[in-house]
């Protein structure tokens, strides 16, 4: 008889993929933080303030780039696109910033051209305030912000804090965040009730300009109501901007009871 060949399973072994775990489960308080968010959800939901879920999207070439998923198009006529996805710094970037108003389901994006920054975070959520949230909610003393453990709005991050602070002055509310552990980003609900159906309503589509980008956004809906509204910003936020202790002194935080480092409201300073 001859040699197995080298496909077949010998002695225990077998040829096999990766496979992803459970996401995020090894922080010991997981699921006690899960809990707690819904807890603070429920409760701010039921004194008629809003809660929104807020992310950034990943973010997205702008030009003439194949775009993951198929799209319905007259038989053997594909859109083309360029061949190599291997852009130098000057083609421009898109980072649409997402808040979610998860009672109304409606989304708010705040298409970046710049970067990616607690600034811009923060600048977005006072785009959804302005354009939306002040006549959605007149009356409201209280915001609630549910967010991922990184990124822009990471509560490591002292400038999120300290623009959140500016945003609190300005308008006067108290803002409290409430973080996901690390790791558990796919349980905040803007990732399946906003970007999910983003991506599946502009798949296969070539995202050549930013006009583009925010027409595709703001089209998007859904047979249970969703509705978004998509601006464009060309701001700049650059990158490299330290906090001093003094300034994060002044940042009226008050850590929550039960983990002070995910949980915690921030106040208006008194003048």
């Amino acid at each position: 008889m001859g040699e197995k060949p080298a496909s077949t399973v010998t002695e225990g072994y077998s040829l096999q993929g990766n496979r992803k775990t459970e996401e995020g489960g090894d922080h010991p308080d997981r699921d006690a933080q899960f809990r707690y968010i819904n807890t603070q959800v429920k409760r701010t939901l039921a004194k008629g303030a809003p809660v929104i879920s807020v992310d950034t999207k990943k973010k997205e070439l702008v030009g003439n780039y194949a775009n993951n998923g198929r799209q319905w198009l007259p038989e053997k006529k594909p859109v083309k696109v360029q061949g190599h996805d291997f852009p130098g710094p000057d083609v421009p970037r898109a980072y649409p910033y997402g808040v979610y108003d998860i009672e109304r389901n409606r989304g708010f994006v705040n298409v970046g051209t710049d970067h990616d920054t607690a600034a811009f975070a923060v600048a977005s959520i006072r785009g959804w305030w302005r354009h939306e949230g002040r006549r959605l909610y007149p009356k409201v003393k209280d915001l609630l912000i549910t967010a991922d453990g990184g990124g822009s709005n990471g509560p490591r991050l002292r400038l999120w804090k300290l623009e959140l602070q500016a945003l609190v002055d300005d308008t006067g509310l108290c803002i409290s965040v409430c973080h996901f552990p690390p790791g558990t980003s796919k349980w905040n609900k803007i990732e399946h009730r906003l970007f999910s159906f983003i991506s599946s309503n502009w798949r296969g589509e070539p995202l050549r300009d930013y006009e583009t980008i925010v027409n595709l956004i703001s089209r998007t809906a859904t047979a249970k109501g969703l509705k978004v509204t998509c601006r464009l910003d060309r701001r700049k936020y650059p990158t490299g901007r330290k906090v001093t202790d003094e300034e994060m002194q002044r940042v009226n935080l008050q850590r929550h009871k039960f983990h002070g480092d995910w949980n915690y409201t921030i106040r208006p300073r008194s003048s």
